[in-house]
């Protein structure tokens, strides 16, 4: 069914153009083809002399998508190998036959083929981007518990979803019906929708979902909303047939009511000319992820969203865009609410072989970064259909897998080390009080002082970045009015979220002034003593505290130790030479030198913190710009290398 998912045709036959190069037995391989009718096209095709190269296409596809894939490959390397003027395309499928039998050393050498001749293609880059690691995706890193379910048989077991306290799928078994309809593909019944217990790490009494909704054809997969009161499902357009012949998928819902399902209302976008199916509900069932090849896409079965209005009416279809779809098929939408994880199945990224299960965390109209599962969730053949539960701990794929009961089979996994795709670092910018600061200008570092990601926050406050694991950031707040504030954090550990606020002060809380050069500090009215502190300077490209910045900070030890309530913050600069990052890494060191130097001779040595600004507050015009150095002498730029101090309290 997952090859199958977006186009079926009926048994009563296609029109067919002749061409005078073909012979009768390739003409009659081509209309058996035409109706997905692969074996008896096979025969066809093996019988005739002198296949065309459409014929010995048309004859290597179809071993491909009845699984006898060495065959499949032997046909693609005649003609690929003894043809000129190849397609582009069709090293791309000899790539993925290739992967299918295990052998990507070969199918790396059609792919780099594949992207010379058409460099654009989002599969290409795909492929350019992560080939290197293909490798690591083979490997067993103990992160899955894998275990084929009882439940399946030799039919097509396939595409659960969470119903309630049970699980749905779709399943082309033969359960009694007195009569029995075969689809051409794979010569086994059509498929209906099934509803099974959990129990004991194993889907059990599996029954009939509906015998009301349960067709003639196609129906299944599904999805339901939070309470199990609303349905969408896939299932074929049984009215309508294409200007070509083809019948095509739709999606139709359903209600609970009155202790049944209401008969299928037919979704506005479904159409004669293209499919649409796999429908994802959200929680509430107001937002839909589903896939369709209609017009406008990317190439293949692209994945969409689309949302009601205020008046119950689906809007306008959103294409997720080439963050997520590519030219080839992405299928198979599932959207955790709680974690705003979406999984999906492609065969157009980088994977290792047929259909791969991907995930990746939303954030808003961003997606973070795709990533492939590996080994063992996804293999060499296809691997589709993931779910996972609300805690983020265990769910249901799908694969085809040597080793199963036959066909397309059901697996639960369990993650024994944690999904790898990334976290989520999320935050409020707010006040001492708490309270949240809106319209906050907040900047995401790496562990080397680089600004990778920026954003203003929402009237909340709130703000969240898609980052990647195991990392250190710091996190920047910036607001008029308020002085700057900071955070830093890591992403360790086994938590999906990490939370990370910012505090934030306004300025007219602070109770003195920043001191510069020939200025003064009048401690107090009634303390009757003014203390003059200069900024201290640096060595270009030097943190060290000088002889001759010990004097000013002796002076700081020296009030500091005299009000023992006192807090001060140093502000350190440098000057615009050299790189952003580079800048702001020597910043933070310069100022927790200079704090270091007072806090081992005060009192409560966490009255005294450092704050490095880089090169964002030169004192005069000698400023850079990219690669440009400015032509200011050395001792203007001096001047921008320097520590400054507030006074937070008294």
């Amino acid at each position: 069914m997952k090859k199958t998912i977006f186009t079926f045709t009926l048994l009563f036959g296609l029109g067919l153009t002749l061409f005078a190069q073909k012979s009768k037995k390739e003409i009659s391989g081509d209309k058996f083809y035409d109706e997905y009718s692969f074996d008896k096209a096979i025969d066809s095709y093996v019988a005739a002399k002198d296949l065309s190269i459409e014929g010995q296409r048309k004859l290597a596809d179809a071993y491909h998508h009845i699984d006898r894939n060495k065959e499949s490959e032997i046909v693609y390397s005649k003609f690929i190998n003894n043809s000129s003027g190849v397609p582009a395309d069709d090293y791309y499928s000899y790539a993925m036959v290739l992967k299918t039998n295990g052998k990507y050393d070969q199918a790396a050498k059609w792919m780099d083929k594949f992207k010379e001749l058409k460099p654009n293609d989002l599969r290409a880059k795909n492929y350019a981007a992560n080939n290197s690691e293909l490798t690591n995706l083979q490997k067993d890193q103990g992160k899955y518990k894998i275990t084929h379910l009882d439940i399946n048989t030799d039919a097509e077991d396939f595409g659960t979803c969470y119903y309630k306290n049970k699980i749905v799928f779709a399943s082309s078994r033969e359960v009694g019906k007195l009569i029995k309809r075969e689809y051409n593909w794979n010569r086994k019944p059509f498929l209906d929708m099934y509803v099974a217990d959990v129990a004991d790490d194993q889907l059990k009494n599996p029954q009939d979902f509906s015998k009301e909704l349960n067709g003639k054809m196609h129906d299944g997969p599904a999805s339901f909303s939070n309470d199990g009161n609303s349905m969408a499902f896939t299932r074929n357009n049984y009215t309508d047939q294409s200007k070509d012949g083809v019948v095509k998928l739709q999606i139709y819902f359903s209600n609970f009511k009155d202790k049944k399902w209401t008969a299928p209302e037919a979704f506005y976008l479904n159409s004669s000319e293209y499919s649409v199916g796999h429908p994802c509900l959200t929680a509430d069932g107001n937002t839909m992820y589903f896939v369709s090849d209609m017009p406008g896409g990317f190439g293949g079965a692209d994945i969409y969203k689309i949302t009601k209005d205020d008046k119950g009416k689906w809007g306008k279809p959103e294409n997720l865009g080439d963050k997520i779809n590519t030219e080839g098929d992405e299928m198979f939408p599932f959207f955790e609410e709680n974690s705003g994880a979406l999984f999906f199945a492609s065969n157009g990224r980088l994977g290792l072989g047929g259909l791969d299960n991907f995930g990746c965390f939303l954030n808003g109209d961003k997606f973070g970064k795709v990533y492939n599962f590996g080994y063992p969730v996804n293999t060499q053949y296809d691997d589709f259909a993931l779910i996972i539960n609300d805690k983020f701990a265990k769910g249901y794929f799908t694969s085809n897998r040597v080793g199963g009961a036959g066909d397309d089979d059901i697996y639960s996994y369990e993650l024994l080390k944690g999904l790898e795709m990334g976290k989520k670092l999320k935050g409020v910018a707010k006040d001492k009080a708490g309270n949240p600061i809106p319209n906050t200008f907040i900047q995401l570092l790496d562990e080397q002082g680089n600004v990778i990601d920026t954003l203003t926050t929402k009237d909340d406050g709130s703000y969240t970045f898609l980052v990647d694991s195991d990392k250190k950031f710091k996190l920047i707040g910036t607001r008029p009015k308020y002085i700057d504030g900071d955070s830093v954090t890591n992403t360790f550990g086994k938590d999906i979220v990490v939370k990370a606020d910012i505090i934030l002060t306004k300025k007219e809380e602070m109770v003195a002034r920043k001191v510069t050069i020939a200025d003064e500090i009048k401690v107090g009215a009634d303390l009757g003593k003014i203390l003059q502190i200069n900024p201290i300077y640096y060595d270009l490209n030097k943190y060290d505290i000088r002889p001759d910045a010990k004097l000013e900070l002796d002076k700081i030890v020296s009030i500091m130790n005299e009000y023992p309530d006192m807090e001060i913050e140093l502000g350190s600069h440098t000057d615009c030479r050299a790189s952003m990052a580079y800048n702001q890494a020597l910043s933070d060191n310069r100022a927790k030198a200079a704090a270091a130097y007072v806090k081992s001779k005060i009192t409560k040595p966490q009255r005294i913190y450092g704050k490095g600004y880089g090169e964002t507050r030169l004192v005069n015009g000698c400023a850079c710009e990219g690669t440009v150095v400015s032509d200011c002498p050395e001792e203007e730029h001096a001047k921008n290398r320097r520590t400054e101090f507030i006074i937070v309290k008294k």
